[in-house]
């Protein structure tokens, strides 16, 4: 029996281009638009078991971000690439890297790899695949992205499959940008902003005065003897410190649905909104148990601080419970998205409290009454701004 032709088997990338400014641009889940882009390409005849997309991002936890989908399961899987991984084997010597580097389109008969082929291609020709396909993606600002696609076709990938997909290529370029630029957004809200609060901005709240008028549970934080530290240790190891503490406090406090809202130097304002998913007794129960947590955590880090040698950290959390505006402040064309309120100003004060009764977490009456840890009274206790004496209280153990 004869084997055709590979260039006889000719294919129409027309249909994918409709599908892709019909519906593919609409779609809002990366996984899912490659997922779809796979089963269009097949329907037109295209000969891929394998498509991979990748694109890259401004986030700084990870430098890219692709999903695969492969024929022979007919799935996703999506992967995340640390920053680190641009210095490991995996990348180093890659394609990927090649790509990256050149910004050329790169072709690899896996049926026919040199001695010393990468793993990258080493592995693909192990399962069976018979050639490999990566182009460039351009963006408006340069490369960002790439479209992987492989085969185990045995005559690998003719004339036409290689024009088709670089015509794809050109078309895909302006949605993957628009993929891009969405994903971007999303990060950089998050990461300066939180996650609820990031959602609020894109979603159009993005002008002096828009706030709305919300109940939450609040923590304000702040490191002791910061001041102290700054004037005689070196800037390096400030700033260590500072993330050392940020982090264990981030890791307690999102853990259970709170949200960063502000650094103010070496200060945290922090809040677990009252709404559907969280009522005012499970925010509160929650801003409480997120500082046991994160005080038990420092006892731990600061024995291993003490035996390197390191200052130890300490820090003070005042909690508070009730109604708080939350929205845009500021100039007119440079705003903060923050909280403010009596129940704001009184959060702050509980926590300088924590300096002069030595307790490390205090509360006030309305949040003691909704929490389960069991708490002590300590007296009303003045608050600088607030005209009556204020009823304070602590863990009980403390």
């Amino acid at each position: 029996m004869s084997v055709p032709n590979p260039e006889t088997l000719l294919w129409s990338p027309q249909p994918v281009i409709d599908w892709l400014f019909r519906e593919g641009r609409m779609m809002e889940d990366n996984s899912e638009f490659v997922f779809q882009l796979a089963h269009q390409l097949i329907a037109c005849g295209a000969p891929i078991d394998r498509l991979l997309l990748t694109i890259q991002t401004l986030n700084p936890e990870i430098a890219a971000t692709s999903n695969t989908w492969m024929r022979s399961t007919d799935s996703i899987v999506p992967f995340s690439a640390q920053h680190g991984t641009l210095k490991t084997d995996r990348y180093i010597g890659s394609p990927m890297q090649q790509l990256f580097n050149t910004e050329k389109r790169v072709r690899q008969r896996l049926d026919q790899l040199p001695e010393g082929a990468h793993a990258a291609y080493t592995e693909l020709a192990d399962d069976g695949f018979t050639d490999y396909l990566a182009l460039p993606i351009l963006f408006s600002w340069g490369l960002g992205s790439a479209w992987i696609l492989s085969t185990k076709c045995a005559q690998g990938f003719s004339h036409n499959d290689i024009e088709n997909f670089r015509i794809l290529r050109n078309y895909l370029s302006p949605i993957i940008e628009v993929y891009s630029l969405r994903h971007l957004s999303k990060s950089l809200m998050n990461t300066y902003l939180g996650k609820r609060t990031g959602e609020k901005v894109l979603s159009g709240m993005v002008q002096r005065g828009d706030a709305d008028v919300i109940n939450a549970a609040l923590w304000f934080s702040d490191l002791r003897d910061f001041t102290h530290f700054t004037e005689n240790l070196p800037a390096q190891q400030v700033l260590e410190m500072l993330n050392e503490y940020f982090e264990f406090v981030a890791a307690a406090v999102t853990a259970r649905g709170g949200e960063i809202l502000r650094f103010i130097g070496d200060a945290m304002l922090i809040v677990f909104p009252i709404d559907d998913d969280m009522c005012r007794a499970t925010a509160c129960n929650a801003a409480i148990d997120s500082a046991i947590d994160a005080q038990s955590t420092l006892a731990s880090l600061n024995h291993q601080r003490r035996r390197h040698g390191q200052p130890e950290i300490k820090f003070g959390v005042g909690l508070n419970v009730g109604e708080v505006v939350y929205g845009n402040v500021g100039a007119p064309n440079r705003l903060d998205f923050t909280v403010m309120g009596p129940t704001v100003n009184r959060t702050a004060r509980l926590e300088s409290l924590t300096k002069t009764l030595g307790c490390n977490i205090l509360f006030s009456k309305e949040f003691s009454e909704l929490i389960d840890t069991p708490s002590s009274y300590l007296g009303l206790h003045k608050m600088k701004g607030i005209a009556e004496p204020q009823a304070v209280f602590a863990v009980c153990d403390s």
